[in-house]
């Protein structure tokens, strides 16, 4: 069990929902805290909220110089904890190069960019731990989930790929991967959401995840193991269950009620 206690991080996607949520119970944990997200003014009241030391950092992860110059700004860390993720509903018909491209480069390329920052110095002093927010829609292929599907799928390859190397080393590489969260990005949602849990109940789970011994976490368990096992099907298989027709409307649309997850920024 990792022990989290006067440890410090650097929580990047701290100033909403899950990102939040997390920050908030890490301080109950007695876990010091680097926080970083675009908005200065909300990392600054929720610094001064916790009552432990924590301490603010403003990037954008699409820029490579902003998060250099946070990651400088930030120092040391024992663990570095990524929650940044943006959002929209989007299927064949409505395909938005732009927020395609803005899902990616928040989403997926955001998070190699902060690692790029302090995953080598994990490497060399053989100590850390790296925590990256997947999600139940990164299994396998969903309608009405391009972009952000895609950009989950990558963040948990990436996780993979850390994994397969670091395994056996003191770097500790752990991948969450979260189903339905009441957040500003799933209220862009209309259809049924089950298992919708608040930041506050993910957030209970998302650092348990982190203080367990486990690489990946997938929650809910229930609702996890639907994509989990979709894994196992033929892809004929899984496409006649999971697939829609062009033409329905995606209100009409099976699989709707299990098409897309959603985390915070």
């Amino acid at each position: 069990m990792t022990q989290l206690h006067g440890k410090r991080y650097w929580v990047v996607g701290a100033s909403e929902g899950l990102g939040r949520a997390v920050t908030k119970r890490l301080a109950t944990e007695g876990v010091r805290m680097a926080l970083s997200a675009r908005s200065e003014d909300r990392l600054k009241s929720l610094a001064a909220s916790l009552p432990v030391a924590a301490s603010v950092h403003t990037l954008d992860v699409t820029e490579l110089a902003s998060v250099k110059a946070a990651a400088q700004s930030v120092g040391p860390v024992d663990g570095v904890i990524v929650l940044t993720g943006v959002y929209w509903p989007m299927c064949a018909a409505t395909f938005d190069a732009q927020q395609v491209e803005r899902m990616c480069d928040v989403n997926f390329t955001g998070t190699a960019r902060v690692l790029s920052t302090v995953v080598p110095g994990f490497v060399a002093r053989d100590a850390g731990h790296i925590v990256l927010t997947g999600s139940l829609s990164g299994f396998r292929g969903l309608p009405g989930a391009i972009g952000y599907g895609a950009a989950k799928a990558g963040m948990m390859h990436l996780a993979e790929n850390l994994q397969a190397e670091l395994v056996n080393t003191g770097v500790k590489v752990q991948l969450i991967n979260p189903g339905f969260i009441k957040t500003r990005l799933t209220d862009k949602n209309s259809f049924n959401m089950p298992f919708l849990m608040t930041p506050e109940e993910a957030a209970g789970q998302f650092v348990a995840a982190m203080q367990s011994g486990r690489f990946q976490t997938n929650f809910p368990r229930l609702f996890s193991w639907i994509f989990r096992l979709s894994n196992f099907l033929p892809a004929g298989a899984y496409y006649r269950l999971a697939g829609t027709r062009a033409q329905r409307k995606p209100a009409a649309r099976r699989f709707t009620s299990v098409k897309r997850s959603a985390d915070t920024s």
